[in-house]
């Protein structure tokens, strides 16, 4: 059977005079968020495909952005982590106008001061306090304050940090060696490109988590940590062990991704590999030959990469502008979707099963009606999209099939 011919764009956003640098969805699919190079953000409803809001949120190019519950966070170029508040989408137009008059910012709530001199974006926990989603806190991850090849953790909205310099301790043989973070620190792995916080069951005791970070440094290796220590603060990154380190590029890590289900995670590079690496056998794993495998492809350098929610399909964003379809298990190829002339800077797989809408409303414009009521089809369609954002200043909407088993 003759393969499906390759999809053309479902839709096309042109809120942005520059690259754009992040992309994301809404844990409920229904907005998009998307950031680039000069600060701005935009928020398009998946609804109308019509930006909801646009804003300067910083004075320099955009690292992360991400909705967490009534809530927006982002991550700038400008030392700074900004949390809003979230926006919702005025229903109708009058007139049926294309535009969306006087947008307005959504309101800040509180900043950070964070160390931007790499290009890593923070990496978000949710916790949920006494089993109630209305009473939620988080743990977020960023470099260092000081040395941008450790990270810090720190308490939101308390803005307290937990734990200072992870990856400092236990570095005595590693400075050994001569290499420099590009400040005069000895340093033979290089700052931190990429992280990601998260939490797994205490085998020993019942109701427990144990905390950890995974990390993906500038010579191409990936270490995971863990908290072992007894207290709930930690300075210098003691208590922080090493459970495995692996090399599998020859360039610098550009990006990682971690599945829904915390089992495995992937990392591109310049090269043209693609790491794999299984977070519960790489634990357990005499070699970490077989946990961690670096697939390689045809085409070198990537700068994104994205799991689906079911974990089978992930999309990887080249410098040539084409975002690169695979099975995770096989790394077959699935396909390439061709739009973006120049760098593919970010890829985002629309949620799979998504969360119940957000009251996120805000104050509607006189006259407006919420009549844009959403089949079953349309939203499980909504379900298969993938957006992709480039050097070309575009956001490319894609609907994809949905692979079957094959």
């Amino acid at each position: 059977m003759a393969a499906p011919p390759p999809p053309t764009p479902k839709h096309l956003i042109r809120s942005h005079g520059t690259q754009v640098n992040v992309v994301c969805f809404s844990d409920d699919n229904e907005r998009i968020y998307s950031g680039d190079a000069a600060g701005t953000v935009v928020v398009t409803s998946t609804r109308s495909l019509r930006a909801i809001a646009t804003w300067k949120a910083h004075t320099d190019g955009l690292l992360g952005v991400q909705e967490w519950e009534a809530l927006i966070i982002t991550h700038g170029r400008d030392n700074k982590l900004h949390v809003w508040k979230a926006v919702g989408e005025p229903s109708r137009i009058p007139g049926g106008s294309a535009a969306l008059p006087g947008l307005q910012a959504p309101e800040l709530c509180y900043s950070m001061d964070v160390n931007a001199l790499n290009y890593c974006r923070f990496s978000l926990l949710s916790l949920r306090r006494d089993g109630r989603a209305a009473d939620r806190h988080a743990l977020i991850a960023v470099p260092n304050l000081v040395e941008s090849a450790h990270a810090d953790v720190w308490t939101l909205p308390g803005k307290q940090r937990l734990h200072a310099a992870i990856g400092k301790a236990g570095r005595e043989q590693e400075q050994e060696q001569a290499a420099s973070d590009g400040r005069g620190v000895r340093n033979p792995i290089g700052i931190i490109m990429s992280m990601h916080l998260f939490m797994v069951p205490h085998p020993h005791s019942a109701g427990r988590s144990r905390l950890r970070l995974l990390c993906g440094y500038e010579n191409g290796s990936v270490t995971m940590r863990e908290y072992a220590g007894d207290k709930e603060i930690s300075i210098e990154g003691r208590g922080w062990d090493v459970l495995w380190s692996v090399r599998l590029h020859v360039e610098s890590v550009m990006a990682m991704t971690v599945s829904r289900d915390g089992t495995f995670a992937l990392s591109v590079s310049a090269d043209h590999l693609v790491g794999r690496y299984d977070l519960v056998e790489a634990e357990r794993a005499e070699s970490l030959n077989t946990a961690c495998v670096a697939h390689r492809t045809k085409h070198p350098g990537n700068g994104a990469v994205g799991i689906r929610d079911d974990g089978r399909v992930c999309a990887v964003g080249g410098w040539d502008g084409r975002v690169r379809l695979y099975s995770t298990k096989t790394f077959k190829s699935l396909g390439s979707l061709v739009y973006h002339k120049k760098n593919c800077q970010s890829v985002a797989f629309a949620r799979s099963h998504p969360a119940d809408p957000l009251n996120t409303a805000t104050v509607s414009a006189e006259g407006y009606e919420d009549d844009d009521e959403m089949s079953e089809a349309e939203k499980q369609e909504r379900t298969r999209w993938l957006v992709s954002g480039g050097q070309d200043s575009r956001v490319v909407v894609w609907s994809l099939i949905d692979f079957g088993r094959t």
